[in-house]
């Protein structure tokens, strides 16, 4: 019984490791990068226990056409206040995409805002 233990241990062992490492590589490459204009028309501090900034960007290609959603998700704190201070202002979103998250604590997109730029109208 005490080597069933030892051998049910190291297999949890082995799983909770490779699944940080699995997470590790996922968060250190990314997929793709690149950046989005448009207006942020929504953007929030939600989930039960991990919470995450989750929000939308509205880009309008040409005007008097239907604006098309970007889905996104910010980690920083820093970031997520310039975007709450430049609401309703156009900006470029700079992001890189992580596929494979093995998790939703983590974001609700698989497109993360590490930067802001206001544009000018």
């Amino acid at each position: 019984m005490n080597s069933f233990i030892k051998w049910l241990l190291s297999l949890v062992l082995i799983g909770l490791v490779g699944l940080a490492a699995y997470t590790w590589v996922m968060f250190t490459w990314s997929y793709g990068s690149g950046e989005r204009a448009g207006y942020v028309q929504k953007f929030s501090n939600r989930g039960y226990i991990c919470k995450t900034w989750e929000g939308e960007l509205a880009m309008v290609s040409m005007p008097g056409t239907m604006s098309e959603k970007f889905f996104f998700t910010v980690r920083e704190d820093a970031v997520a206040q310039k975007i709450n201070a430049n609401l309703g202002k156009k900006v470029a979103l700079k992001y890189q995409q992580h596929i494979g998250l093995p998790t939703s604590c983590l974001g609700d997109t698989e497109y993360f805002v590490y930067d802001i730029t206001v544009l000018d109208e």
